[in-house]
């Protein structure tokens, strides 16, 4: 076993599809893969055994890939495979790291899986550089790097190829990165992505409802996209509830 082996999950209702992913993932030569033609035991699969990534097809027995894709756990690595390019909007907005059109090549599925490698790789270095729970994030602002408390950060806004991040004294942080740069920048239990727009930290909602947040500052009112809703709901879920028990001890 290769030490930089990948664990995958592939959820495709035509068995083609899955026998090609197979090949290509055995060409790859470092990729340990299971099939799902169903996707309710394929999303159940991903939510019991959190691969290193997924390859999700979206038009699936009359159940949307799309949907399947909301239901991940946060921070899921996934690919989309599919034969409908208008589909690949609604795959980006939900933080997918590549998108496969059908047929596509093998040189072309392995430069898809090089970005998972490669966030990846971002993620560990940095959980190196601020080990256990981050106090701060590095980010590179012009030509200076720009120290960041977690703790300060109201919200992160995207703006293109820009992220914003607004802290509650001063001017927004403004630097060149993607939300899924940053996504893995911060800690996964500490925050949750939105909308394709905005990131939140947990602990700053004080009131929110399947389409907007109230965060702690009182006048910041952010939506909650639809794609996101289930995702976000879930991460307060869980919150409130270690929050209750914490409190019970």
């Amino acid at each position: 076993m290769k030490l930089n082996l990948l664990k995958a999950i592939a959820i495709d209702d035509e068995p083609v599809a899955l026998s090609i992913i197979a090949e290509y993932c055995r060409r790859l030569g470092d990729i340990e893969l299971s099939v799902f033609s169903d996707p309710v035991e394929g999303l159940a699969a991903v939510k019991r055994e959190r691969p290193d990534l997924v390859f999700l097809d979206v038009e699936m027995n009359g159940i949307s890939g799309i949907d399947v894709a909301a239901g991940l756990p946060e921070r899921t690595n996934f690919i989309f495979t599919t034969a409908y390019a208008r589909f690949a909007i609604d795959g980006f907005e939900l933080n997918a790291i590549d998108f496969l059109h059908k047929p596509f090549t093998f040189d072309r599925f392995s430069v898809a899986v090089g970005k998972v490698r490669e966030l990846m790789r971002m993620r560990d270095a940095a959980e190196r550089e601020n080990p256990g729970e981050r106090c701060e994030i590095t980010l590179k602002v012009e030509y200076r790097n720009v120290k960041i408390p977690v703790s300060e950060i109201e919200y992160v806004e995207s703006m293109d190829n820009y992220v914003k991040i607004h802290l509650p004294a001063g001017d927004p942080v403004v630097s060149q990165i993607s939300m899924k740069e940053i996504c893995a920048m911060l800690p996964e239990d500490g925050f949750v992505r939105i909308h394709r727009s905005y990131i939140v930290p947990v602990g700053k909602v004080t009131s929110y409802t399947r389409r907007q947040v109230t965060l702690s500052s009182g006048d910041v009112i952010l939506p909650v996209g639809r794609v996101y809703a289930d995702g976000f709901l879930e991460k307060i879920r869980s919150r409130n509830m270690s929050d209750c028990k914490s409190r019970t001890l």
